[in-house]
C-alpha cells in the first residue's frame, strides 16, 4: 500500500514532463501560435483532456517551467541573514544568477534558451502570460515584505513593484544583447556594473536621478 501513492506520483511526474517536452520542442520548431494543442497532445501521445489536466491553458506548456521563479524573490527575503536588508538579499541573489548564467538573469547564451526566450516574445499571448508573472512576483515579494520586514503595506507593495521592475529590466536587457549575438561571458562585466547601478538607485531612494553639476 505505501508504494502506489510514490508509483502513481511518479507517473504522473513523467507524463508531465513528457507533454512540456513535446510542446517545447513543436513550439521551438514551428513556432508558439502555430501549434495546436491537439498537435501537443498527439505528439506527446495523451489525449486533449489529459493534457488540459497537467496544463489548464496552452501558455502554462511555456510559462510552467519558469513557475518556480514567480515566487523567488520573495523566498530570498524571507530566508535571508537576521543582518541583511531586504534588498541587500536581493542585489546579491541576482548578482549571483549572473555568475552563474540562471537564465532567469537574461544572461544564458545556450542555443535552447536563447531560442525559447525569442519564442515567448514572439508571442503575444506569452508575452500577456509574463507580465501576469511578474505581478504574481510583486504579490508575493510585498507579502514577504510585510511579514519579514515589518514593512508597513503600502511600502511594501511599492518596493516590491520597483524591485521587481528592476530585475525584469536588466534581465529583459541582457537577453536582448545575447540574441543580437553577444556571448554570455562578453556581456558579463556590463551585466555586473548594470545591477550595482540599478540596486544603487534603489538603495538611494532614486536621489541620483540628475548627476550632480
Amino acid at each position: 500500500m505505501d508504494g502506489k501513492p510514490g508509483l502513481r506520483e511518479r507517473k504522473k511526474q513523467r507524463t508531465h514532463a513528457a507533454i512540456s517536452d513535446a510542446a517545447i520542442g513543436l513550439f521551438l520548431e514551428r513556432g508558439f501560435d502555430q501549434v495546436s494543442v491537439a498537435q501537443v497532445a498527439e505528439a506527446a501521445e495523451v489525449s486533449k483532456r489529459t493534457l488540459f489536466a497537467y496544463f489548464p491553458t496552452k501558455e502554462d506548456l511555456v510559462v510552467h517551467r519558469l513557475a518556480d521563479h514567480e515566487t523567488e524573490l520573495a523566498r530570498v527575503v524571507r530566508s535571508r541573514p537576521p543582518d541583511t536588508t531586504p534588498l541587500t538579499a536581493v542585489r546579491e541573489h541576482f548578482l549571483a544568477g549572473l555568475r552563474e548564467r540562471d537564465p532567469i538573469s537574461g544572461l544564458n547564451d545556450h542555443p535552447q534558451v536563447l531560442r525559447l526566450t525569442r519564442m515567448i516574445l514572439d508571442a503575444p499571448s506569452l508575452v500577456a502570460r509574463m507580465e501576469r508573472f511578474k505581478s504574481g512576483a510583486e504579490r508575493a515579494l510585498a507579502q514577504a515584505l510585510e511579514e519579514t520586514a515589518d514593512t508597513p503595506e503600502l511600502t511594501a507593495r511599492l518596493a516590491a513593484v520597483q524591485i521587481v521592475a528592476i530585475q525584469w529590466t536588466l534581465a529583459q536587457d541582457n537577453a536582448a544583447r545575447l540574441a543580437h549575438g553577444e556571448l554570455a561571458d562578453t556581456r558579463f562585466p556590463g551585466a555586473v556594473a548594470d545591477a550595482e547601478h540599478a540596486f544603487a538607485l534603489l538603495e538611494n531612494g532614486l536621489r541620483q536621478l540628475t548627476p550632480p553639476l
